[in-house]
């Protein structure tokens, strides 16, 4: 993608994906070496971008299309509602947006983090603030957002 990037091509916006999260056992041990190899890439795909002074106009969006329960269920955990998305970037106002959910019994639903955000809001900056689109008929609607770009 770096490459692609520097090539100036015009393509505006990246995806890809990397391993298999949706494990449901072992999840510790599966989980640390994941994150480990998304960390190392992230890490080398700015350092490709800088070298070539090309970071300033990249933010990377790194989020997962489901949550997880926050009790085990003997072998791990299974699918919930909480989940998880992080603006990354040179130019991208860091911080924790958002309140960190809690994990008391008394304030789950049904077993799973009581979402306090609502993604939407987050694509609707990111497409917004540093895409110049208008986000509405992209997200289906207006949502509250946030400060990062």
């Amino acid at each position: 993608i770096a490459q692609i990037h520097e090539a100036n091509l015009g393509t505006r916006i990246f995806y890809c994906d990397h391993g298999v999260f949706d494990t449901h056992a072992n999840q510790v041990g599966a989980h640390g070496t994941l994150w480990s190899e998304v960390s190392q890439a992230v890490q080398s795909f700015f350092d490709d971008l800088r070298e070539h002074d090309a970071a300033d106009n990249v933010v990377m969006l790194v989020f997962t299309e489901f949550g997880r329960r926050v009790h085990d269920n003997g072998t791990g955990c299974d699918h919930g509602r909480g989940g998880v998305a992080f603006a990354i970037g040179d130019t991208v106002k860091g911080g924790q947006y958002g309140t960190y959910p809690s994990l008391k019994q008394s304030d789950l639903f049904e077993g799973d983090l009581l979402p306090n955000y609502d993604f939407r809001g987050f694509y609707s900056t990111f497409a917004e603030n540093w895409l110049g689109l208008d986000a509405v008929p992209i997200v289906g609607g207006n949502f509250e957002k946030m400060d990062f770009v």
